[in-house]
C-alpha cells in the first residue's frame, strides 16, 4: 500500500522547534506527532491545560492531600474508635466475674448498689454524648459538602470594562430549592 502525505502550513518558528524535538527523539515527524496525539488522547489531557510551573508541584499537592487524609483517619481513630473501646473495657471491668461452678446471677434479687448505678449512668451519658457528637459530625460534613458544591458553581467572569465579577452557575429552580432548604433547617 502506498503511503500518502499531506501538507499543513505552520509558522516557521514552530516548524524549527518541532524538527529539533523530532531529532531529539530520533523519530520521523509523523511518528512524533502521532505519539503526541496518542499521549494526549490516552491521558485525556489538553495541550492548553495549565499544570502549574511543573508536575512536581502537582505531585506535592497530592502528597499533602494524602497526608491530610492520614491525619483525618488518625483523628477518627483517636476520638471515635478508642473511646468506644475504652467504654467497653470499663463495662467488662466492672461486671461481676463468674466463679467456678457458680449459678447464673439474677439481677432481680440484688439490692441496689449506688456505685454500680452511678457507673452505668455515666456509661449511658457517655453513649448519648457520643451519639450526639457523631450526629453533629455527620451534619457538619454534609453542610461542608453542600457548601463546596455551591462554591464549585461559582465562576469568575472577566469583564472588558471594570472589575471581574462572580457568577453563580445555577438554575432559578435550584436556587429556590436551596433557599427553601436553608429556611426549613
Amino acid at each position: 500500500m502506498k503511503v500518502q502525505f499531506a501538507r499543513i502550513n505552520f509558522l516557521l518558528e514552530t516548524v524549527n522547534r518541532f524538527r529539533i524535538f523530532s531529532n531529539k527523539h530520533e523519530r520521523t515527524h509523523s511518528d512524533v506527532l502521532e505519539g503526541m496525539m496518542d499521549f494526549f488522547e490516552k491521558y485525556q489531557l489538553s495541550p492548553f491545560q495549565d499544570f502549574g510551573p511543573n508536575l512536581w508541584d502537582m505531585e506535592a499537592n497530592i502528597k499533602r492531600r494524602i497526608n491530610s487524609m492520614i491525619g483525618i483517619i488518625k483523628d477518627i481513630e483517636k476520638h471515635q474508635t478508642k473511646p468506644t473501646t475504652a467504654m467497653l473495657e470499663l463495662l467488662f471491668e466492672h461486671s461481676p466475674r463468674k466463679k467456678y461452678r457458680q449459678a447464673p446471677l439474677l439481677m432481680e434479687g440484688q439490692e441496689d448498689n449506688p456505685e454500680r448505678d452511678a457507673f452505668f449512668q455515666k456509661i449511658e451519658e457517655a453513649i448519648v454524648l457520643k451519639r450526639e457528637h457523631t450526629n453533629l459530625q455527620r451534619d457538619l460534613n454534609q453542610k461542608k459538602s453542600e457548601l463546596m458544591a455551591l462554591v464549585n458553581k461559582v465562576n469568575l467572569v472577566k469583564s472588558n470594562f471594570g472589575k471581574p465579577k462572580l457568577q453563580l452557575d445555577m438554575t432559578t429552580e435550584e436556587f429556590e430549592q436551596l433557599k427553601m432548604k436553608l429556611k426549613t433547617e
